[in-house]
């Protein structure tokens, strides 16, 4: 039965079938290699792959502890960077366009302000690392003067908190409260590629980083460990962190194990890119921050603390979902933060600073303080002030909403006594209260400047209560 299909496969119909097959058969040339993708859970570089000599103290950074609690894990200390120093347990401002909201520089240095806070994200967007480089470094750029006494120290971020905020939905009041941005024009830069109209998704995650879109003007924009690295070396900041993977509260179990091992190979590709070279595009040392990740996950959270402190990083962030509340928070940092000194001590034999990433209410500073942490950034502060909610010490909740129509006759009563802010100096509650009523610009001024001062006067008091033993 086969021989009529053979004597047919034979013939001259087939001949340019066979042909076809010949060109198809495998040349001499070897096939490319099949690369699997990374292994979710493969394990970051280990300590010995970075340099001995990196493990080693800054000499353009250092934290050298003042007093420590015999009550608790509490610590008055000071911290010296190239920019200026600064006491701990301290309050963090947020600029997050290298601009405070409602105030100057010099008027924030003047309500006590130390050190603030600058969001990578949107100066990445607006106006881009290059313009902050060649105008000297961000501390030039906000107008900070040796002559008038307003250099300080800066830390930025590396954008990623932002752009996992847009990917989860949860995009906070700084985006939308920028109503007065316009679209930007679209530029070419190392930093930044050409803008990509397209369909895109807002966020896309893989192994080599982060692609999102700008909120500006659409433009698909890559992030990558090494590229956030290169970008705040243009800025120029005292204290740089490395990209990280940020899930939403929700992710739990194998997830949340996955975003954990990326992160942390996320951070030694970060750190690896700034060690090599760890001065700024304009020569200052930076010190760079490793921050602990692992959720709501306490296994997850000794891991991850067992990781990060074993790098060379100058200092610790406590980063990610704490949990739901404010109790899970602190239950939370009470089982990180012994971990977090104890390593810190067995593994490089000295202190490191640890910041709380976000949180900076005072019942929050209460809890957390005591356990070592240094300091605390928020943009909480600044947004009461927006809003018409002054911080005092008058009542339990220490919150004065002036727009209340009781302020309106309370002549010649400060905002809070005793405060010495600009504020309290010269404006009282009546005027403070037709202010904003009127929707006068001046009260964000006002308003933002007693806000600053109410929190570093907290700070002070919390400081002076930790030399005396007293928290």
């Amino acid at each position: 039965m086969l021989a009529p299909f053979a004597s047919f496969a034979k013939g001259a119909p087939f001949a340019p079938f066979r042909r076809l097959l010949s060109s198809l058969r495998p040349t001499s040339h070897p096939p490319p290699p099949i690369i699997p993708p990374p292994d979710p859970y493969a394990g970051a570089p280990p300590p010995s792959s970075f340099p001995p000599s990196s493990f080693l103290a800054k000499p353009f950074f250092r934290q050298e502890v003042l007093h420590q609690s015999s009550l608790s894990a509490a610590r008055v200390t000071r911290i010296t960077t190239p920019h200026g120093s600064f006491l701990t347990p301290s309050f963090v401002a947020v600029a997050t366009n290298a601009a405070l909201k409602g105030v100057s520089v010099d008027a924030a240095r003047e309500e006590g302000q130390d050190l603030v806070f600058c969001n990578s994200y949107h100066l990445l967007l607006q106006p881009g690392p290059e313009v902050i480089r060649e105008a000297g470094g961000v501390h030039r750029f906000m107008g900070m003067s040796e002559e008038r006494g307003t250099v300080g120290p800066v830390i930025t971020d590396s954008g990623g908190f932002q752009v996992f905020s847009l990917m989860h939905g949860t995009v906070f009041e700084d985006l939308r409260e920028e109503s007065e941005m316009k679209r930007a024009a679209q530029s070419n830069s190392k930093y930044r590629p050409a803008a990509s109209k397209s369909s895109k998704p807002a966020v896309k995650v893989t192994e080599e980083g982060v692609v999102f879109r700008s909120y500006r003007d659409g433009a698909m924009v890559p992030l990558t460990p090494e590229s956030t690295v290169d970008a705040q070396k243009a800025y120029g900041a005292d204290i740089i962190v490395p990209l990280d993977e940020l899930p939403s509260y929700g992710v739990r179990g194998d997830g949340l194990r996955r975003s954990v091992e990326r992160t942390h190979r996320w951070e030694a590709r970060s750190l690896g890119r700034h060690l090599e070279r760890v001065e700024s595009d304009n020569g200052d040392g930076q010190a760079m921050y490793g921050i602990i990740h692992g959720g709501v996950d306490k296994n997850l959270r000794a891991y991850s603390t067992s990781y990060i402190t074993s790098l060379p990083f100058d200092g610790v962030c406590i980063g990610g979902s704490l949990g739901g509340n404010r109790d899970e928070m602190i239950d939370m940092l009470s089982f990180v933060m012994p971990r977090v000194h104890r390593a810190n001590e067995e593994k490089a034999g000295r202190n490191k600073p640890v910041h709380l990433l976000g949180i900076a209410d005072e019942p929050s500073i209460r809890e957390a303080a005591p356990l070592g942490i240094d300091t605390f950034d928020s943009c909480f502060p600044t947004r009461l002030a927006r809003h018409g909610t002054l911080l005092t010490s008058e009542n339990a909740s220490g919150r004065l909403h002036i727009k209340s129509k009781k302020y309106s006759r309370q002549y010649g009563v400060p905002l809070d006594e005793g405060c010495e802010c600009f504020a309290c100096r010269t404006h009282d509650r009546a005027y403070m209260h037709h202010l904003i009523r009127a929707k006068e610009p001046l009260f964000l001024e006002l308003a933002t400047r007693h806000n600053i001062a109410y929190m570093n006067r907290y700070m002070a008091k919390l400081r002076e209560d930790i030399m005396n033993d007293r928290v």
